[in-house]
């Protein structure tokens, strides 16, 4: 197992310089462990020129508890530091406090039926019935309960369609956002890109498909199209 690990790592410093652009860094994330993905991403959005809010949404509000936890873990053993420090340091207000909610990775699985009207109720009370927001309603509910039980409150979108909007984003109008594009297509790949492409095909005049193959070229177009897996037209 060190030996393919070794080699596996050796591989990708040999590619590193090598393809050259876009096409490399595509390959290079596709050769680097999900777990290790994760880690370097939420830490280059934290220690980079200012603060990716996008990547630490995006990796921690779509991720398990038990993915969450294994990131935590893998982030103090790879960079010695505590995930949800730097975080604090990063970020501040509610965004900062939501934040440390997930990264607490408690979020509780599938739906509470018995919690589903309260629920309802209490986001009702501490948005339209009052005076100003109770921000600390939303950060409790948001933070704790399962993506499925936020879409039967009806707050919260589903995961594929947040997705196909992002990836939607990352390639509209001029240039492409091609980080987002390639962390989407990379992570996702193996998740739950057929229900991002039916999300992104009921949503947008165009296929998943359609778009990337307007939108790139070459090596890197092919790559990202064979991820994709085929189109929705």
């Amino acid at each position: 197992v060190l030996y393919l690990l070794f080699s596996c790592q050796d591989l990708v410093n040999d590619l590193k310089g090598e393809l050259g652009g876009t096409f490399e860094t595509l390959i290079v994330a596709l050769m680097t462990p999900p777990l290790t993905y994760d880690v370097t991403s939420l830490r280059n959005a934290i220690k980079g020129a200012g603060t990716d809010e996008k990547v630490l949404v995006e990796i921690l509000a779509s991720r398990t508890a038990q993915q969450v936890k294994d990131i935590v873990a893998a982030y103090r053993k790879e960079y010695d530091d505590d995930l949800e420090k730097d975080v604090c340091g990063d970020t501040s207000g509610h965004f900062k406090r939501l934040l440390v909610i997930l990264l607490q990775a408690n979020r509780q699985t599938g739906i509470q039926e018995g919690n589903i009207e309260s629920d309802a109720q209490a986001l009702f009370k501490a948005g339209e019935e009052k005076f100003g927001t109770d921000e600390q309603s939303f950060i409790t509910i948001l933070g704790n309960r399962s993506a499925q039980h936020l879409r039967k409150v009806k707050c919260a979108r589903s995961v594929p369609a947040y997705f196909a909007e992002t990836l939607y984003h990352a390639m509209k109008g001029a240039g492409t956002d091609d980080n987002t594009l390639i962390r989407v297509m990379v992570t996702r790949c193996e998740v739950d890109m057929l229900d991002i492409r039916a999300e992104f095909r009921k949503r947008f005049a165009c296929s998943l498909h359609s778009m990337i193959k307007g939108d790139t070229g070459g090596d890197y177009r092919k790559t990202l199209l064979l991820l994709c897996g085929g189109d929705d037209a």
